[in-house]
């Protein structure tokens, strides 16, 4: 049976992906993290992190074991919160970003999921360009957003996801690809990718455009844009290619542009982000809407 501090720690860790960040979301030191995670890791009997000197990754059990136990947890530290909150009351405005179409849809639907279950309580929401989203959360100007994964940030809370899509390319129309039924990736070490701005996070930017193929071959960068749309304007222009979320090829459809499925990459990922000092009531109350309405089951009416 998992301790709640084992829990923490392991869920902490699978979603800052950094034992420094851990330990000053859990208020504890780094070498504390570390202990629990061993002695986690000796219990199960296999690795639930891959570590290197660069990065931290989730293993394969460990993945299984943060989906498996994430939603369970939400739901308990939920069901004591909105004890607590009946008895003092749930009420206020909530500021909510989203960035792009296919999250501002799934992003109205929370909000009435929210409004519906604390009445007394209100959500805005406003559109976002994806460089704008961390610099609204810090300034206060949202309290919350939706946009894509994974945002390893000092200071700022990723939630679980939401929703996960499948991996694709966009090419422009004259390019060999494009008449490829799907690509691996292992061809981007063949063409230019794209970036997205320097001031995103790490993460983000490597999970968009990343250095190197799986087999280690080199990865030609290109230039950055700062809106998605300008960055399916220099794909069409052929100054590169850049990786989309499969809902692109339905919101996003151009002449210039065509949308080819990777066989072999990982999924592209949706969920909730705000400031870690910021983690109120109403906060948390949206992200279990949000979670409940992505997890609900797919009407067949």
């Amino acid at each position: 049976m998992l301790e709640r501090h084992e829990l923490e720690a392991f869920l902490t860790l699978a979603e800052e992906l950094h034992f420094g960040r851990s330990a000053e979301r859990l208020h504890v030191s780094t070498a504390r993290v570390s202990q629990i995670i061993a002695k986690l890791e000796r219990r199960v009997g296999v690795p639930l992190f891959n570590r290197t000197s660069r990065r931290v990754e989730l293993s394969p059990v460990g993945r299984r074991l943060y989906e498996e136990t994430r939603p369970a947890w939400s739901r308990i530290t939920d069901a004591f919160e909105r004890a607590v909150d009946a008895g003092r009351g749930l009420t206020g405005l909530l500021r909510v970003a989203f960035t792009g179409p296919a999250a501002g849809q799934l992003l109205v639907g929370a909000t009435r999921v929210f409004r519906d279950r604390h009445p007394d309580c209100d959500a805005r929401i406003k559109e976002a360009h994806l460089p704008e989203v961390l610099p609204w959360l810090r300034s206060g100007e949202v309290d919350i957003a939706l946009t894509c994964h994974p945002i390893h940030e000092e200071g700022i809370v990723m939630g679980p996801v939401l929703v996960r899509e499948a991996r694709m390319l966009a090419v422009p129309t004259g390019h060999p690809f494009a008449r490829r039924a799907t690509v691996s990736v292992e061809d981007l070490a063949r063409v230019t990718v794209l970036q997205i701005p320097e001031t995103l996070p790490e993460s983000l930017r490597e999970d968009r455009a990343p250095r190197r193929t799986p087999s280690g071959r080199p990865i030609a960068l290109g230039p950055s844009a700062m809106t998605f749309n300008e960055t399916l304007t220099l794909v069409g222009a052929g100054e590169g290619v850049f990786t989309v979320g499969a809902h692109t090829r339905r919101y996003f459809a151009r002449p210039d542009v065509v949308y080819v499925p990777f066989e072999d990459a990982a999924s592209v990922d949706w969920g909730l982000v705000w400031p870690a000092d910021g983690a109120t009531a109403r906060i948390r109350a949206f992200s279990e809407a949000a979670l409940d309405l992505a997890q609900a089951p797919a009407s067949n009416a």
